[in-house]
């Protein structure tokens, strides 16, 4: 991310503020047709995304508290609490209607999963408290993600994992094909069923300014993370970045040494 994305909102020019502003109004307008739309962008792909997100995450070894961050609706939560094993899973978002939908949609869902009002620059949870924290396509409407980066950091145990599923660049022979569905459907339909055009179009247009799988990658380093990854879905028009928090090293070691031994750990 960079700072043009803190201070934008798709490809206008606004102060942070204005920005967080702007997208909480945004979410909380189209809460109640949003799984719905995501399912007619998408062809449903989208959840098979989800899916693969939530099988990665068991595949890692997910108990003890985890953290949906912009989690919504509920969704990808839904999907994770579902797997054996998995502890607590607390949705978090700032836009309570989100959270409303979703909870209203899956009544029986609701129940197993705990619901938490909170911006991602600003968790409520201590300091080497989680064991998983995930974002699924909220990272770029994060008022700041860079500071959504450090805060996930923060409250992530040493040897925590982090899962972000956003979308990114498509291959070079996909993209032209992408990107007129992109500017020409996907506002349509936002007209037709959510009666919202400009949400759907800051959408989009936040989708192309946010930073692509390797810039991304460069980002989650520079916050701290380590042993960063990604892997490609549906011919790169999203992926999933993977990290951990490295584990707490003796303080009597050098900035070289330290560096040496998060290597180790991520080629572990």
């Amino acid at each position: 991310m960079t700072d043009d994305l803190k201070h934008s909102f798709g490809f206008q020019e606004v102060d942070t503020n204005e920005r967080r502003a702007r997208i909480r109004a945004l979410f909380d307008a189209i809460a109640g047709r949003y799984d719905l739309m995501n399912d007619l962008m998408s062809f449903g792909i989208h959840r098979l995304w989800k899916r693969t997100l939530a099988r990665m995450i068991a595949q890692g070894g997910s108990g003890g508290l985890i953290i949906d961050l912009a989690g919504g609706t509920g969704d990808v939560a839904r999907l994770v609490a579902r797997r054996p094993g998995n502890g607590k899973v607390v949705v978090v978002d700032a836009s309570v209607e989100m959270m409303k939908a979703g909870r209203k949609a899956h009544p029986r869902c609701a129940g197993a999963l705990a619901w938490v009002a909170a911006e991602g620059e600003r968790l409520p949870f201590g300091d080497d408290a989680v064991d998983v924290l995930t974002i699924a396509f909220g990272l770029r409407n994060m008022s700041d993600p860079d500071a959504a980066l450090r805060e996930a950091l923060r409250v992530l145990k040493p040897g925590g994992r982090f899962y972000c599923l956003e979308f990114s660049r498509p291959q070079w022979w996909l993209k032209p094909f992408y990107d007129l569905y992109s500017f020409l459907v996907i506002p349509r339909l936002g007209a037709m069923v959510a009666g919202e055009p400009s949400a759907y179009r800051y959408l989009i247009e936040s989708i192309r300014r946010f930073p692509g799988q390797k810039a991304l990658t460069d980002k989650m380093r520079y916050a701290g993370f380590s042993d960063v990854r990604w892997r490609n879905l549906s011919f790169g028009i999203a992926a999933i970045h993977h990290a951990r928090k490295a584990k707490a090293l003796p303080r009597h070691l050098g900035a070289e040494e330290r560096a040496a031994v998060q290597d180790m750990e991520g080629a572990a």
